[in-house]
């Protein structure tokens, strides 16, 4: 009995190492109303295993994320262009690429802009890795003006609004 116990558990051990590298095609982005730092922060957070497939397919088969500062910098510039922000007029925000860097088993990327008033509502296009994966699916949560609010892109989602 001993045994069946001892191959059903090194059997779940080896299907759970699969599961964990398995990619899983989805961030999550949270947009900050900062009223002390002046400004709406944005942190995008990939899954490092995603992050490294991703950089693979759009720059190199050598790109190496962990190594190479480079890398690291190509793939926050391509979250950047990939990102915008719009006010209810139409305008876009400019939006600032801050940095990135690796946490534990995420790929930061942040962004910010200056904080505005009144903010009503916000448009946005979140398109980071939809180009590569159709099937990425791109959450946004919006922070600092009352009840957190979120945008879920996925399919064909291009622009989405929010109000506040």
């Amino acid at each position: 009995m001993r045994i069946w116990y001892f191959c059903g558990v090194l059997i779940l051990l080896m299907l759970s190492s699969l599961c964990h590298a398995h990619q899983l095609k989805a961030a999550i982005t949270t947009v900050l109303f900062n009223e002390r730092s002046g400004n709406i922060e944005i942190m995008h957070r990939f899954y490092l295993h995603d992050t490294e497939h991703a950089i693979e397919h759009l720059f190199s088969q050598d790109a190496d994320i962990f190594n190479n500062q480079k890398d690291r910098d190509n793939f926050a510039s391509y979250v950047s262009k990939r990102v915008e922000l719009k006010a209810t007029n139409g305008k876009a925000l400019p939006l600032q690429l801050v940095g990135a860097e690796i946490d534990g088993q995420f790929f930061w990327v942040y962004q910010q802009t200056p904080l505005f008033s009144p903010i009503t509502a916000l448009n946005m296009r979140h398109g980071a890795l939809r180009d590569v994966w159709p099937q990425q699916v791109n959450l946004v949560n919006f922070e600092g003006k009352g009840k957190v609010k979120s945008l879920h892109f996925d399919g064909s989602d291009d622009w989405l609004k929010v109000t506040f």
